[in-house]
């Protein structure tokens, strides 16, 4: 298996750890000049399970694949953390911000994967 797609794999599981909802990656390998190869993109109920889903992605990544992200932002007010893991970018919002943002509407031209919530 190829590194990149691993690496969504154990975001996944790190997400899914702490509840995360509505989990989508988003498959940009076919689009020339894309900032990344994939998104993954998921939502927290509050700003402490946002913080709580982007602690739970650092575990995982590092433990598993020995990834740390580039750069993460957002995490003080944590509305909407987003981590750059290179290859992957991750996203992780509150429901009003996702809803504001709709990425995913953004990329609607590139193969989209839901992932069934964890309940």
């Amino acid at each position: 298996m190829d590194q990149t797609k691993k690496l969504v794999e154990i975001i996944i599981r790190g997400l899914q750890e702490k509840k995360g909802k509505r989990i989508v990656t988003v498959d940009l390998t076919k689009h020339s000049g894309a900032i990344c190869q994939y998104m993954v993109i998921c939502e927290g109920n509050t700003s402490t399970q946002v913080s709580a889903l982007s602690d739970s992605t650092w575990d995982f990544a590092r433990k598993e694949a020995k990834e740390k992200p580039l750069s993460v932002d957002g995490y003080q007010h944590a509305q909407w953390i987003g981590m750059d893991y290179g290859t992957v970018l991750v996203h992780i919002f509150q429901p009003e911000q996702r809803r504001f943002y709709n990425l995913e509407n953004l990329w609607a031209d590139s193969k989209l994967n839901l992932i069934p919530d964890m309940d």
